[in-house]
């Protein structure tokens, strides 16, 4: 056994369900290249992160529109059609999740994520309400992987840092994981993950 993890913590983006905002853009904005300029330079990743750090909804689309007037449907359709954006689990990584609580194994959450969105995935996809709890990046005006978001978790849960597993598709988030003392598996496919498991000895 590499450690004795006590404490297992799912990344939900990409890990147990897919995100993929281009979805609903192929219909909003149907041109290839005006689709991408639009998701380059006017609702980007960092500009979408900034909702997942606490700010809302309305003053981030007032500032879009005022720097694009001429784009004010498309800017209000990110929020708008935000559900189509997660249109499936990843089933094999959700079986993994349900397998460890069925063992009642010590599970958790924690994601970047806009404190309604995350409201609205957990209806969509009820296993996100199955865990211990979650640690949400709008809530805690805070995102992964600034070292105080493990902080927040590892003390709201009373995990021990040595004894805690985290997994996530970002490898930045995954080094800020093992920065601050967890253990840390970065997610690229299911089977994968099964094999980083088995050496933790916590599948066979």
């Amino acid at each position: 056994m590499r450690a004795d993890i006590r404490h297992i913590v799912f990344d939900i983006g990409k890990v147990l369900i897919h995100y993929d905002p281009e979805i609903p853009f192929r219909r909003v904005i149907p041109d290839a290249a005006k689709r991408a300029w639009f998701l380059e330079n006017v609702c980007t990743a960092a500009w979408n992160i900034e909702q997942d750090r606490g700010r809302g909804w309305d003053e981030a689309e007032a500032l879009l529109i005022a720097e694009h007037p001429d784009h004010e449907a498309e800017i209000r359709a990110f929020r708008q059609y935000w559900h189509e954006m997660v249109p499936h689990a990843y089933d094999e990584s959700v079986a993994i999740l349900k397998r460890f609580l069925n063992e009642g194994r010590d599970v958790t959450l924690l994601t970047n994520f806009a404190t309604d969105t995350f409201a609205q995935a957990q209806e969509i996809y009820p296993f996100l309400k199955e865990t211990r709890g979650v640690t949400v990046s709008g809530h805690v005006k805070l995102i992964k992987p600034d070292l105080e978001i493990y902080r927040v978790h590892t003390e709201t849960f009373d995990l021990d840092p040595s004894a805690s597993l985290f997994i996530d598709d970002s490898l930045a988030n995954v080094e800020g994981a093992r920065a601050f003392g967890w253990n840390a598996i970065h997610f690229t496919d299911p089977e994968a993950l099964k094999k980083d498991l088995a050496d933790y000895e916590l599948l066979d």
